[in-house]
């Protein structure tokens, strides 16, 4: 691999841009998609019409976006849904269904509080693979691979396992007995066990170690259930006597959900290294590369989460509460003062691993109160001298330590991760 790859940040007029994200962001062998509200482009209007033609505008725009870089729908790896009302799901899966044929990506669902147009029902982003890498990287006939094991729950709208080049991607698990395929028995804390066990199974089935994980993101009916999440989930990590070892733990992000499917109570998603990357590749290109966990003490640190995992040529960043790492309390001030202290954060981690801002691929921001977005843009802008990341927004009913926004974020790693040939 190159050590030359170069970010190429790309918008098109066939979808809605908005000023404070650009629309794809590649690095390497991925494309990172801003979410897409059902908006219109030719007018910048919601679309009318109910959650199914909202959610057929979403993937309209996607798919603008998709085929704007010469890409098609069967290059989507994963796609994010975020509902206003978990009710509605059927109907967005009706519409789904019209823009992917025998192939499914890996998908996450869940209800949040608000989206950053009022009027909006849905919203969607996603991720894409790019086998022809950016430049200059040489292009490589990467392949892509669909997978799943009836041992773990099986879904008509997603696949379990999607890889390509040094990642997969898992969809997010519910915490359901795949023998019966309903919600397991039991609280929170059996409900965690049973979606661990199903990602476990899932890797499993295709040979990959627990502790390949670097991104774990977890989403919680009710926020106050974290203590017992915490217990089932250090249960899991670390698996291996290595990791044990070395105390790794992925990256995580926690979101406070309003509803999640089938109304379970916690829903976990993954992000796997993927070492042998997916043929054909190199003997030597396959086993040469190494996760690479830091903590840097400059920063908020956490026992369940590691702040930034490199893997291949990306960084996974733990979302990033307002929080002063001095003194480990939330920073003083408005909701433009926490953004601050959140990207400070960010932007310190970014720099332990001597990288810097423009480096970062994709953000994912929460609200407490969606109607604080345009304040917080006034801050984030000035964190970027160049093309602005790709981005998602969600409102969500509350946020860990009262916080008003939380933030995390992919960045690029050009560099690849030790030991380089």
């Amino acid at each position: 691999m190159s050590e030359g790859i170069i970010k190429v940040s790309r918008n098109t007029k066939a979808a809605p841009k908005y000023f404070s994200s650009t629309q794809t962001v590649a690095f390497s062998h991925y494309n990172n998609l801003s979410a897409q509200l059902p908006v219109d482009p030719k007018t910048g209007e919601i679309v009318i019409g109910g959650v199914e033609a909202q959610a057929k505008q979403c993937l309209k725009n996607i798919k603008a976006i998709v085929e704007s870089i010469g890409h098609v729908m069967e290059d989507v790896v994963k796609i994010n849904v975020f509902l206003k009302d978990i009710g509605s799901l059927d109907l967005v899966n009706e519409a789904y269904s019209d823009f992917f044929g025998s192939y499914l990506p890996v998908r996450t669902t869940a209800a949040v509080n608000d989206l950053p147009m009022s009027d909006a029902l849905v919203q969607m982003d996603a991720l894409i693979s790019n086998g022809e890498g950016t430049p200059g990287q040489e292009p490589c006939n990467l392949i892509k691979l669909a997978r799943g094991t009836a041992n773990a729950p099986l879904c008509s709208v997603s696949t379990q396992s999607v890889a390509f080049s040094h990642y997969n991607n898992i969809s997010a698990q519910l915490p359901i007995d795949p023998k019966s395929g309903q919600l397991v028995s039991g609280g929170i804390r059996q409900q965690t066990e049973q979606c661990l066990k199903n990602i476990k199974t899932i890797l499993e089935s295709i040979d990959v170690p627990f502790d390949d994980i670097v991104k774990v993101n977890i989403f919680l009916k009710n926020l106050s259930d974290i203590d017992a999440v915490n217990e089932a989930y250090t249960a899991f990590f670390p698996d291996s006597a290595i990791a044990r070892a070395a105390a790794y733990v992925p990256a995580r992000t926690v979101v406070a959900a309003s509803a999640l499917p089938m109304g379970a109570l916690v829903q976990i998603d993954a992000v796997v290294s993927h070492g042998d990357g997916t043929p054909p590749q190199a003997v030597e290109d396959r086993h040469g590369i190494v996760i690479r966990a830091n903590n840097s003490v400059e920063a908020p640190l956490s026992d369940y989460s590691t702040q930034t995992v490199a893997f291949s040529h990306y960084n996974h960043i733990s979302a990033q509460l307002p929080v002063v790492p001095q003194s480990g309390k939330l920073v003083a001030g408005d909701v433009a003062a926490q953004a601050t202290q959140c990207l400070e954060n960010i932007k310190t981690i970014v720099e332990s691993v001597d990288h810097v801002m423009d480096d970062v691929v994709k953000i994912n921001i929460q609200l407490k109160n969606i109607a604080d977005i345009d304040v917080v843009n006034g801050v984030y802008t000035k964190y970027f001298k160049e093309d602005l990341p790709s981005r998602t927004v969600i409102g969500v009913r509350e946020i860990s330590m009262g916080a008003l926004v939380q933030i995390d974020a992919v960045v690029s790693n050009a560099e690849g991760t030790p030991p380089k040939r």
